[in-house]
């Protein structure tokens, strides 16, 4: 049987039965795949793979940072398990905190015959305001980053209250 014969209208005449490449088997099959692999890193909002070279631009969030701060002070925590002291760079230039840094693993087994290796770079840019650059200060303990900077004594004074007013809506 052809393909013209399963065309309910026309059976009588030569109808052109183009084969493209939407059907192709394989090119379907790709298609799909890049889909479902989409679908699900979307789902975490993660970037396809391949793409980009550091473990930020890739997503995954590593590591996990957290900016917190007090009339004082502002405290920057971040995760960093598995990494010394001198893997981890840490500048302050023009208003923005980086940290920067490297992790690099090597496994290998004779008995198992295999060996693994990991790289993962990160780099992380925060914005910081009034901050007393001289008294900037960091420590690293069991795999955390505590960076500390001081507010000046200007940003101190500049702190004001804002009052709340009810809105139309909520009345």
């Amino acid at each position: 049987m052809a393909i013209k014969d399963l065309i309910p209208w026309n059976r009588d005449r030569d109808v052109a039965v183009r084969r493209s490449d939407e059907t192709s088997p394989f090119l379907t099959l790709h298609r799909e795949m890049n889909r479902l692999f989409d679908d699900v890193f979307r789902g975490f909002d993660i970037a396809p793979m391949g793409f980009g070279d550091r473990l930020s631009d890739r997503g995954f969030g590593w590591p996990n940072i957290e900016v917190g701060g007090s009339a004082n002070e502002v405290k920057v925590t971040a995760e960093l398990p598995g990494l010394d002291e001198k893997d981890v760079d840490i500048h302050l230039a023009g208003g923005v905190l980086t940290i920067s840094g490297e992790k690099k693993t090597e496994t290998e087994d004779k008995e198992r015959l295999f060996s693994e290796r990991y790289y993962g770079r990160f780099e992380r840019r925060i914005p910081v305001d009034d901050i007393d650059e001289e008294k900037v200060s960091a420590s690293f303990r069991n795999g955390v980053l505590t960076v500390t900077l001081p507010r000046t004594a200007t940003a101190k004074s500049n702190v004001r209250r804002i009052a709340i007013n009810k809105s139309a809506a909520s009345q």
